[in-house]
């Protein structure tokens, strides 16, 4: 992606918190949200997670990972979230906000992974490449690419997602299904 689009869709996340700080505080802006004047490849329909750091300590993250609407609609959206409806940290406060950092992560279409064993399944994920998608029943989690960061090794990048999506970091069954993604990763 262009650098110059990267840079329009850190704007528009962060129009997007001001807008709803803004709001919260009764006050009314002249800002509207996404520029009337999109490019064409901000409006295709893509799916993001928008990840906000203070300090480089994670203060909200939320995403989507189907596309379901355009880009620059997703990071708007998913910004508000990340910044006032992550469940793990209270809404974002004007002080915070001048503090904020922004990254946006493009996802490209999740596919599925086929394999025969759980140790099939963890010599097909490539680390510091895959953001995984673990589904299973009601159960399902997912960890962006930039989670290797934390977790560099297979065996326990799969057991904390297992745990993310509410199993036992020794779950296995027959009915456990994995799709594998890529992202764009930006920072502001």
């Amino acid at each position: 992606m262009k650098k110059e689009f990267q840079q329009l869709l850190i704007a528009i996340a962060r129009d997007a918190i001001l807008q709803t700080l803004e709001k919260r505080a009764g006050k009314v802006t002249a800002f509207g949200t996404l520029p009337e004047e999109l490019p064409e490849e901000l409006k295709e329909k893509r799916a993001t997670f928008v990840t906000l750091t203070i300090g480089g300590r994670l203060r909200g993250c939320i995403g989507t990972l189907e596309a379901v609407r355009p880009l620059a609609e997703d990071v708007a959206a998913n910004a508000r979230s990340a910044a006032f409806d992550d469940p793990r940290f209270p809404p974002l406060t004007k002080a915070e906000f001048e503090k904020l950092e922004i990254h946006i992560s493009v996802l490209s279409p999740p596919e599925e992974i086929n394999f025969s064993s759980e140790e099939d399944l963890l010599s097909k994920i490539r680390p510091g490449i895959d953001g995984l998608i673990l589904q299973d029943g009601f159960r399902r989690g997912t960890f962006l690419p930039s989670v290797w960061d934390e977790l560099p090794d297979k065996r326990d990048f799969w057991e904390h997602l297992k745990l993310k999506a509410g199993l036992p970091a020794d779950h296995w069954s027959d009915t456990v299904r994995v799709f594998r993604y890529t992202t764009e990763y930006f920072p502001a």
